[in-house]
């Protein structure tokens, strides 16, 4: 990856469109969890969001290779979406931006006060 590249974004937006051409070829019921992923796995996204295309691949990869075994995608995933992609992200150790921060002003609050 090129330094324009890298700056602009486009390197993400290659990647992000070839997930979604693989995701077309999965059945219906696995492109709605699909979907339902990529809006709540989002949240955990550093400032450019790159932490998480590794991630994405990997769930991508599980859920077709689930879905060429013939399973349904709830016995894969299991009914609480939301929950599936904060335990993978957590595993995985994706922080936001937002837990960067957190970090850093309790360090400073413990510094500040002698800690």
């Amino acid at each position: 990856m090129n330094f324009w590249e890298k700056i602009t974004g486009n390197d993400m937006t290659k990647e992000v469109k070839a997930f979604e051409s693989r995701a077309q070829k999965l059945p219906a019921d696995y492109q709605a969890a699909w979907k339902e992923i990529g809006t709540n796995v989002w949240q955990y996204s550093d400032f450019t969001g790159r932490n998480l295309m590794p991630i994405l691949d990997g769930v991508l990869g599980l859920l077709e290779q689930s879905a060429a075994d013939g399973q349904n995608v709830k016995e894969v995933l299991g009914d609480d979406i939301n929950g599936f992609c904060s335990a993978l992200v957590g595993a995985e150790g994706a922080k936001s931006v937002r837990d960067k921060w957190r970090e850093q002003l309790n360090h400073n609050i413990a510094k500040k006060i002698g800690k």
